[in-house]
């Protein structure tokens, strides 16, 4: 089979499309025909070699924990699923055409394998950072960096709860945050006022580790209301880093039936080939991304 792998640590030069052995499904698993897999920014820091407790990396490693496709492998003790159906999950190496997952859920009607690939680890890294920063309905919560995918997530099951949202983005992605039913403002000089005109912070998420740490802290009042994704120095400044993932499973079910309310959606900005893996993660390590990116098989 077709696998996007890497031998070394280093920038997106390091990755190439090889043949290697297809892998099979284990006890609690199951393998899929890849149709889709998510490009996330977890894929590139990985690949740089950077220290991530939740995703420890022996090298040559392959690439990708998303992915949506077609159950072709089913592993002992696994019920509940048939040859043939359609699920998206997480798993292991997922940039290729076939793969193991240690989580999945049936995909939603009417979502395609191209979008339901960009589900998975965003909506459960949306989920778990709003229940780690604690706020509660009627509160205001400032997201920086929020037009990306979860980003998109965050404001909309936030909203869908209740929750004020602030989003900082680019300008062209004003009317995108806009849409997802944040309050927008432009980051860049004089963020922060224009943040407090908007109104009171009650807790605030980095996920987009661009330096704003202690502006997030001075706006929140307590570190403690600060959480990040993306800056692995925030915890000298005692706010905490979020990297381990909660309950895959449980996620999977909560996006299920928020896109089934039709109260969660992400678009998919571009998709990719996996021949094209480094350009997926050069334009992923840039930024300014509105929804989703991810590799079709």
């Amino acid at each position: 089979m077709k696998k996007v792998s890497f031998a070394e640590f280093g920038g997106p030069d390091v990755l190439h499309l090889i043949d290697a052995e297809e892998p099979h499904a284990g006890p609690g698993q199951i393998r899929i025909a890849v149709r889709a897999a998510g490009v996330n920014p977890v894929d590139w820091r990985v690949r740089e070699g950077q220290v991530l407790g939740a995703h420890p990396t022996e090298l040559p490693a392959g690439v990708g924990i998303d992915a949506s496709g077609l159950v072709d492998e089913v592993g002992e003790g696994v019920e509940g699923v048939e040859l043939g159906d359609r699920v998206f999950g997480e798993g292991a190496s997922t940039y290729a055409e076939f793969a193991v997952l240690s989580a999945w859920a049936p995909m939603p009607e009417g979502l395609t394998f191209e979008e339901a690939a960009g589900y998975p680890s965003v909506v459960e890294t949306a989920l778990r950072i709003i229940r780690e920063v604690g706020v509660r309905p009627g509160q205001t919560l400032l997201v920086s960096g929020a037009s990306g995918g979860v980003g998109s997530a965050v404001l909309q099951i936030a909203r869908d709860r209740g929750i004020t949202v602030i989003g900082t983005a680019g300008a062209a992605n004003q009317d995108y945050l806009r849409g997802l039913g944040a309050i927008a403002t432009t980051y860049g000089e004089g963020w922060v006022e224009r943040v407090r005109q908007l109104g009171h912070v009650d807790a605030a998420l980095d996920l987009a580790g661009s330096g704003v740490i202690r502006e997030l802290v001075e706006l929140t009042g307590d570190p403690q209301k600060v959480i990040t994704i993306a800056d692995l120095g925030a915890p000298k400044l005692g706010v905490r880093f979020s990297g381990v993932a909660g309950s895959v499973p449980a996620a999977l079910v909560e996006a299920a039936g928020l896109i089934s309310r039709g109260k969660l959606h992400i678009p998919v900005e571009k998709s990719y080939t996996l021949a094209e893996a480094a350009a997926a993660h050069i334009d992923s390590q840039a930024g300014h991304t509105r929804g989703r990116r991810v590799m079709i098989i």
